[in-house]
């Protein structure tokens, strides 16, 4: 058995020693800048399945719901061309009253379900888009602004469009 010795080639000028490290630098960085927005989607992803689509949207626990939406959230909607603007204590409140009348889960067919097509992070602030889904049908496509937080991501603002039924 053969063994076979390789040679490195020794990089004698100050020129190739300052090339060759920015190569192996341009060539690890990105990996590491990927791995963080990586992480920091499946945290905004985590925080909208958790406080949005299982919180308001499916009859979650209110405190879910307070971790992941500022107190400082706004959904904003657009009705009979008018602006209109709900706080998130006004959504709670409602979810909390809705919950009083019926306090089970919700039926299967009532389900809400969400996949995310788009997440675009740039540093601390984030946007979403999202697709809910009801009984199969889509119902909303929303659009959610996200900080990033000491204490982690977090919803402060909410645009949507309602999907009609087709009759």
């Amino acid at each position: 058995m053969k063994i076979l010795k390789e040679k490195l080639i020794p990089l004698k000028s100050d020129k190739m020693k300052k090339l060759f490290v920015i190569v192996v630098l341009s060539a690890i960085i990105p990996l590491f800048l990927t791995a963080g927005e990586e992480g920091d989607n499946e945290a905004i992803k985590k925080v909208i399945q958790s406080a949005y689509v299982d919180g308001l949207q499916n009859k979650g626990p209110v405190a879910d719901i307070e971790k992941g939406f500022h107190p400082g959230f706004d959904l904003l909607g657009l009705r009979n061309n008018d602006l209109t603007k709900w706080p998130i204590y006004s959504w709670i409140l409602y979810h909390e009253n809705e919950l009083k009348k019926n306090p089970g889960p919700p039926k299967d067919d009532e389900v809400v379900t969400c996949k995310f097509p788009m997440i675009d992070v740039t540093g601390t602030a984030a946007i979403v888009k999202i697709e809910l889904f009801k009984g199969g049908k889509q119902i909303f496509t929303d659009y959610l602004s996200l900080y990033k937080f000491e204490e982690g991501w977090r919803i402060v603002n909410k645009i949507y469009f309602r999907h009609e039924e087709k009759k």
